[in-house]
C-alpha cells in the first residue's frame, strides 16, 4: 500500500511555478515536439513504404504497451524469460512512455484506487483532459512509486532502462532515419527518404501510439458497456479494443485484472491475446493466467439480470 509519506494529493489544476522544474520542462518539450514534427509530413509527403512502416512502428509497439507494459509488467499476467522480459521492456520504452517500472507502479496505484479521488486519472473526477493527457504531463508524476513494484526492482537491466528510458526512442528514431537513407539512395524506386521515414515511422507513429494508449485511461472509463459491476467505471468497447489490439475490454480486465487474456469471449477481438498465445507455442512465454469459471458464471447471472 502506498505510505503516507508518499502519498501525493492529486490536483488537476496546480500551476504553481515551484512545481515546475528542469526534468518536467522537457517532457513537455519534447511530448509537443513529437506531435508538432507530424506536420513536416507537409513536406516530406507519403510513400507506401512510409505508411507501411508507420503502420508496423504503430502496431509493435501497441503490442510492447499492451502485452509487456501492462499485462506483463504491471500485472504480471504470463512469464516469460529475463531476456524476452528486456525485449518487451526495450520496445515498450521506444514508445516514449517513460520505463516500465515507472509505468508499472502507477497503472497499480489506478488499480488500488480506480475512479476515485486517489486515483491517478479518473476522467468522471477530474475531467476528460486531465485522464486522457494532463497527468501524464503534470509535476505530480514524475517519481516512480517505488513501493508498488519491489518485484521488478530486483532487475538491475530494468532499472536501468527505467533511468535511461529516452535511450529507447531516440535509437528508434535514429533507426528509422537511416533506414530510410538507405531505401533512398539504393531503392530510388521506392520515393522515401531518411527524413520521410523519421516522419512516418517515428513522429506519426508515436502521436497515434500515444493517443491510442490514452484512450483506454480517458474513454474507456466514459462509453462502452459493463458486463460486471466492479465498482468503478469502466467498460468494454470494441472500437477500443481494435485501436488498442485488446484493451478495450476494459471492465473485463478490471474485473479479473489477474487474466493474460481480456477478451473473454471468442467474439471479443484481443490481438495481444493471439500474439502472446502463438508466442507460448514457441515456448517464449509460458503460464498465460485466464479467467476462473466463476468469472464465467458471473457474467451469465449478469446477462440473465
Amino acid at each position: 500500500m502506498e505510505t503516507a509519506s508518499q502519498r501525493v494529493k492529486i490536483d488537476p489544476m496546480r500551476r504553481k511555478p515551484r512545481d515546475m522544474n528542469i526534468e518536467n520542462i522537457m517532457k513537455q518539450l519534447v511530448f509537443w515536439l513529437v506531435h508538432a514534427a507530424c506536420f513536416l509530413a507537409l513536406w516530406t509527403g507519403v510513400s507506401w513504404i512510409a505508411a507501411i512502416v508507420c503502420f508496423l512502428m504503430y502496431f509493435i509497439r501497441m503490442f510492447a504497451i499492451t502485452a509487456g507494459y501492462h499485462r506483463y509488467f504491471s500485472h504480471r499476467t504470463f512469464k516469460t524469460s529475463r531476456v524476452f522480459q528486456f525485449i518487451l521492456g526495450f520496445l515498450g520504452a521506444s514508445s516514449a512512455q517513460k520505463g516500465p517500472i515507472w509505468w508499472a507502479s502507477h497503472h497499480r496505484h489506478h488499480h488500488q484506487h480506480s475512479d476515485t479521488e486517489e486515483d491517478v486519472h479518473p476522467p468522471r473526477i477530474y475531467g476528460v483532459w486531465w485522464a486522457h493527457l494532463g497527468w501524464v504531463l503534470s509535476t505530480q508524476f514524475i517519481s516512480t512509486r517505488t513501493e508498488l513494484i519491489k518485484d521488478l526492482l530486483k532487475y538491475p537491466e530494468l532499472r536501468w532502462l527505467d533511468r535511461n528510458h529516452v535511450v529507447a526512442p531516440v535509437a528508434l528514431a535514429v533507426a528509422l532515419y537511416f533506414f530510410g537513407s538507405f531505401l533512398g539512395a539504393n531503392y530510388p524506386s521506392l520515393s522515401t527518404s531518411g527524413m520521410q521515414m523519421l516522419v512516418w515511422g517515428f513522429f506519426i507513429s508515436t502521436t497515434l501510439l500515444y493517443h491510442g494508449t490514452f484512450t483506454i485511461n480517458s474513454l474507456a472509463h466514459l462509453i462502452g458497456r459493463k458486463r460486471f459491476e466492479t465498482g468503478d467505471d469502466s467498460r468494454n468497447s470494441f472500437v477500443l479494443a481494435l485501436i488498442t489490439l485488446g484493451e478495450g475490454w476494459h471492465n473485463n480486465h478490471h474485473r479479473y485484472p489477474g487474466s493474460e487474456k481480456q477478451g473473454f469471449y471468442w467474439w471479443e477481438i484481443d490481438i495481444s491475446h493471439y500474439i502472446l498465445k502463438v508466442l507460448s507455442w514457441m515456448g517464449i512465454v509460458w503460464d498465460l493466467r485466464t479467467p476462473p469459471k466463476r468469472i464465467y458464471e458471473e457474467a451469465e447471472t449478469s446477462k440473465a439480470a
